[in-house]
């Protein structure tokens, strides 16, 4: 018998709105999401196109969409394990890591008060620690808190739950597995930034004032590591001479051979931020190609109109660091001028590119993939991909992609 019922794989933006547009006419979706919170990579953004809205807009609408939607089921910290079946009738198997704090949480921080141990915060990218009973972010869906307690020791254990007033401090919560029976699949797995430890000629990672794209997002974030002052991480210093250097591992074929999409426009929107901070500091954009389509032009000819904006067309041959002021020296040829030179900087941003987030792992569902790690999905087989599982897009194309997903799905269940 045909089941209608669709999976979906990540509840990032694309996930999301496959899921809601899914639900809304009348399908049962079940959201299986690795994180302790919706939302994705656009959580993280301080602001995204096309408005240059915070990401709180966008998602806090799409959250209330789910809340009003009893066929919407979701399950955060949780992974799909394996995919079993065929076309309209397949088992997927779901673990769930446990939280250690349930439903009578209310975000009152007292765990986290009474919480010792320092983790390196992966949602600031590295750039600040949390406790390790955390509130995921100011408007995480679930609106509740995690605890690590297998990173704690039994006494800080018993201390967090005796802070807890509401006792929602559940230090007996146990992985759990269990079955979902659905009729299609939708991997809206998305992306991950490349990993700058192979830009081995950028610096590995290994200068603290040559910080990534994401990492500048959560910089210049009011809810960021800064409070939302783009400083450098050395001594939080106001940066006054700002590069960002573009394809950092992108357009590559020892790295990622294909264009990210999105890093020009990224990157555009950074020189915004600094700009908005600091009218004097003075910018530099070294590029192969400036890639803006469409309306998106306009933007570009708005940001670069400033005398503080410079672009400069060469590929960033290297960067190194001067050990006394920790101030990166990018090396780079100006292709216009065939003069190749050396110029120093407060601070560098790497344009690095998407990179799917299944890249390199095994899926838990039989699906072509590219030679890229993209997902190519099987529509046939009710296997759809949606959003950057699928190819790099920014957050409007992303939320299209997941319209269209979940029409190809709704048709895949509904045509057994």
């Amino acid at each position: 018998m045909s089941n209608s019922s669709i999976l979906v794989v990540g509840g990032g933006f694309s996930g999301i709105t496959t899921a809601l547009e899914a639900a809304e006419v009348g399908h049962e979706v079940f959201i299986v999401e690795k994180n302790p919170y919706l939302g994705g990579r656009v959580a993280q953004l301080n602001q995204y196109f096309p408005k240059l809205c915070p990401p709180s807009c966008g998602l806090e609408i799409q959250f209330q969409r789910i809340k009003n939607n009893p066929r919407v089921h979701f399950f955060t910290m949780a992974e799909v394990v394996s995919v079993s079946g065929s076309a309209g009738n397949y088992t997927a198997k779901v673990k769930i890591r446990p939280r250690y704090i349930d439903e009578k949480c209310t975000c009152c921080g007292e765990c986290a008060k009474a919480a010792s141990t320092s983790i390196v915060d992966d949602f600031n990218f590295g750039l600040a620690k949390r406790k390790a009973a955390y509130q995921p972010l100011l408007f995480a869906f679930p609106m509740r808190y995690v605890f690590e307690a297998d990173k704690c020791s039994e006494q800080e254990r018993k201390d967090v739950e005796a802070a807890c007033p509401y006792g929602a401090v559940n230090l007996e919560d146990k992985e759990r597995t269990f079955d979902l029976n659905v009729g299609s699949v939708v991997m809206a797995t998305g992306w991950k930034p490349y990993d700058v430890a192979n830009l081995e000629n950028l610096g590995g990672g290994n200068f603290a004032n040559v910080v990534t794209n994401m990492q500048m997002e959560r910089l210049a974030a009011p809810s960021g590591p800064t409070k939302g002052k783009i400083v450098r991480p050395s001594d939080k210093k106001a940066p006054k001479r700002i590069a960002f250097v573009q394809c950092a591992g992108s357009r590559d074929e020892n790295h990622l051979n294909y264009c990210s999409y999105i890093c020009c426009m990224a990157s555009l929107k950074h020189a915004a931020y600094i700009q908005e901070r600091d009218p004097e500091a003075q910018i530099y954009i070294y590029y192969i190609d400036l890639r803006t389509p469409g309306r998106y032009d306009n933007f570009m000819r708005k940001i670069t109109a400033s005398d503080q904006v410079h672009l400069v067309k060469g590929k960033v041959a290297e960067i190194t660091e001067d050990p006394g002021t920790r101030n990166p020296i990018v090396t780079v040829e100006n292709a216009v001028t065939g003069i190749k030179g050396k110029t120093e900087f407060d601070m560098v941003v790497l344009a690095t590119g998407m990179q799917p987030s299944i890249a390199g792992q095994g899926l838990p569902v039989h699906v072509p993939t590219d030679g890229d790690g993209f997902i190519i999905g099987d529509e046939a087989a009710g296997i759809i991909a949606a959003g950057c599982a699928k190819m790099p897009l920014d957050v409007m194309k992303s939320a299209q992609s997941g319209t269209g997903a979940a029409l190809k799905a709704i048709t895949s269940v509904a045509g057994r």
